[in-house]
């Protein structure tokens, strides 16, 4: 029997061809926030999900060029706040370029156990502590293990697909 000790050469995905995939893959759209030493800062992120629920922990990604990615270094904390119907404004102003106290002045927070800003109204907040961080790529892959969850009564969500918002209502 003949075994290759050889690696396969494998094609590679053009940088392009896998952002417009990834546009085919719905996600939740979740404004992400710290306060401590760092500073206070957030972000929009869509590349948020759940690793496991013992003990509690979310995977959040943060590109490292970004101009939050120090302050959320040095905070430890964070609060991932999940955006719910009617929040494409909150999404698009922590997702450009507008001055950090413009974005947080823009809407209204209740502070968290944390320390971290607590979004009012989002469909539901998770209150973490900053566990591990693995450098992948130009982003650091951050493992989040869950302090605090606060919920809304208002049950719905704002989703990113296909380079558009979409709006999910729950049908009680």
């Amino acid at each position: 029997m003949y075994v290759s000790t050889a690696e396969p050469v494998l094609p590679t995905v053009d940088k392009a061809e896998f952002r417009d995939a990834m546009a085919r893959l719905g996600a939740a759209v979740n404004v992400i926030t710290t306060n401590g030493p760092g500073g206070l800062a957030g972000f929009t992120a869509s590349a948020v999900c759940s690793v496991t629920d013992q003990p509690p922990t979310l995977l959040v990604c943060l590109n490292r060029g970004a101009s939050v990615y120090e302050a959320f270094r040095d905070n430890g904390v964070l609060c991932v706040n999940v955006l719910g119907v009617g929040h494409q404004n909150i999404s698009n102003c922590f997702g450009g370029k507008t001055a950090m106290a413009e974005r947080f002045a823009a809407v209204s927070w209740v502070p968290g156990t944390s320390g971290c800003p607590v979004l009012e109204g989002a469909s539901v907040s998770f209150e973490c502590r900053l566990r591990q961080r693995t450098e992948v790529g130009t982003h650091d892959v951050m493992f989040c293990e869950v302090l605090a969850i606060h919920t809304s009564d208002i049950v719905g969500s704002l989703i990113y697909f296909n380079r558009a918002y979409h709006e999910l209502s729950a049908m009680l």
